[in-house]
């Protein structure tokens, strides 16, 4: 990157050319814009471009020179800047409109005498940032949801994957460390037109773009998803605005089963009334999920991916990532938590936090072994509050629950476990489909809506949270004597 002064008429009004290395190269901007803040340039007196577009208008063949000398005082003048203002520079400085880098400065510069500038929605350069911001969270969601990867081989015991991808903003390196730590255990590169991204298993790598020509066009395991896809599909519950809307068809090419969608639609209303023609006792879905009873997983593995993939999943305020469940393909206990901590979220494995910590120890005492028992939870992402910066737990609704409640049933249906403790009472609703209180339940066996037996219990997070240490320790024994009548009822 370049800093250049020039005086005289060669600009109209700016007196500073400064051109980035790139696209997203922020450090660049950040370190410009306190330099210029500090020296007191106005926005006016500013031009920002970057190398090698093609569009900038200008040949600048002068010698790059320093800022002017500024007096000592202005110099040294402290830069003040709200984190939420710089949170939403950050964020929206990956968009692809070529007025990003000077609307930010612009803004920084109002703030230094304008503090709360960010919190007026009426000014029209909060209102520009915060569009800008709300385009990149989406194109960041769409990314998430749609890159499909084809296997182009093997290599030392780790499968290879490769996949063409197309954001509408310069988001590929943001999006890097999701996809490092959602496919962790394979090989992978993302090419994108501004860039591509890859992972060896063991660091994370930035290169140029490429095309889409430059990635295999199908594998076998495309052709296995789309039976899948076509199997799973239900036609009595398609609401195809809503598809478009969490599915724009602008990514349609890019997805293997979008080919099949129209035909699918098509043969939509036969569809159903066949399947409405077919069923014994009168009733096309379960009369507690309206789900169909066909069709159903045959592994943990394929649930989560097939969930990882449903495009109408909960979204507003939780984390992009799914925590499956961890334990033996069939335990004899199954416990079931409310939804993933912060911790959890981080380290992609549920019950690691501080609740998790302390359950651990209550099995242990209950002899319990965590390795032979299914641990999950009912919302299968981290919902939260952004403070600063720490992400506070936020409970979920009751729509939330609802929404999971379908794929717990299925996790339990694989499992099979002899009995499933419900820890609190989002996975009591989870479980039973309606509100329970957990004090007028706890401590007994009780068959569920299914048959099969629940034990309802506290959660550990609600021991926490009890200030006074000697009721703390009371409700924990009771919390382990709840675990050791799970114990005895499977042995």
């Amino acid at each position: 990157m370049m800093a250049d002064f020039r005086g005289g008429n060669a600009l109209a009004k700016s007196m500073y050319r400064i051109s980035l290395s790139s696209e997203v190269d922020l450090d660049g901007w950040r370190d410009h814009a306190r330099r210029l803040l500090q020296a007191g340039v106005a926005p006016d007196q500013v031009t920002w471009t970057v190398e090698g577009r093609g569009n900038s208008g200008e040949l600048d063949l002068s010698p790059p020179a320093a800022l002017p000398e500024q007096s000592s005082d202005r110099i040294a003048r402290p830069v003040r800047i709200s984190k939420t203002l710089l949170s939403l520079i950050n964020t929206a400085l990956l968009h692809s409109n070529e007025d990003r880098f000077d609307l930010a400065y612009r803004l920084l510069y109002r703030a230094q005498s304008v503090p709360a500038l960010h919190r007026n929605p009426a000014d029209a350069d909060v209102l520009k940032l915060n569009r800008y911001a709300k385009a990149i969270r989406r194109d960041i969601h769409k990314m998430h949801a749609f890159v499909r990867f084809r296997k182009i081989g093997d290599s030392e015991g780790r499968e290879q994957f490769v996949s063409w991808f197309e954001p509408d903003h310069h988001i590929t390196e943001a999006v890097a460390p999701f996809f490092r730590n959602r496919f962790t255990g394979m090989d992978w590169l993302i090419i994108t037109p501004g860039a591509s991204i890859a992972w060896d298993g063991q660091k994370l790598s930035v290169g140029p773009g490429g095309c889409k020509e430059d990635v295999p066009q199908e594998d076998v395991v495309e052709a296995e998803w789309r039976t899948y896809y076509a199997n799973i599909f239900n036609p009595a519950r398609v609401k195809i605005n809503a598809m478009k809307s969490e599915m724009p068809m602008k990514y349609w090419k890019n997805l293997p089963e979008a080919e099949l969608i129209p035909s699918l639609l098509e043969q939509a209303g036969t569809r159903v009334e066949a399947m409405v023609a077919g069923a014994p006792d009168d009733r096309l879905f379960d009369s507690r999920t309206d789900e169909p009873a066909a069709d159903l997983p045959t592994s943990l593995d394929q649930l989560y991916a097939l969930l990882e993939q449903q495009p109408d999943a909960p979204r507003d305020k939780f984390s992009d990532r799914l925590i499956r469940g961890i334990g033996p393909d069939h335990a004899g206990i199954m416990i079931i938590g409310e939804q993933p901590g912060d911790q959890e979220d981080r380290e992609g494995r549920p019950f690691v936090g501080p609740a998790g910590q302390l359950l651990d120890r209550a099995l242990e005492q209950a002899h319990i072994d965590r390795q032979q028992t299914f641990l999950t939870n009912a919302v299968k992402r981290f919902k939260f509050t952004p403070r600063g910066k720490r992400r506070i737990h936020e409970t979920p609704n009751v729509g939330e629950i609802n929404y999971y409640r379908w794929w717990v049933e299925q996790e339990i249906r694989l499992v099979d476990p002899k009995l499933v403790v419900a820890l609190g009472a989002t996975a009591a609703r989870s479980l039973t489909g309606k509100a329970v209180t957990i004090s007028r339940h706890r401590g007994e066996i009780l068959p569920g809506p299914d048959g099969r037996s629940i034990l309802i219990t506290v959660h550990p997070s609600y021991l926490l949270r009890i200030p006074d240490e000697q009721g703390r320790q009371v409700e924990y024994a009771k919390f382990v004597r709840d675990l050791q009548l799970a114990d005895n009822f499977v042995r």
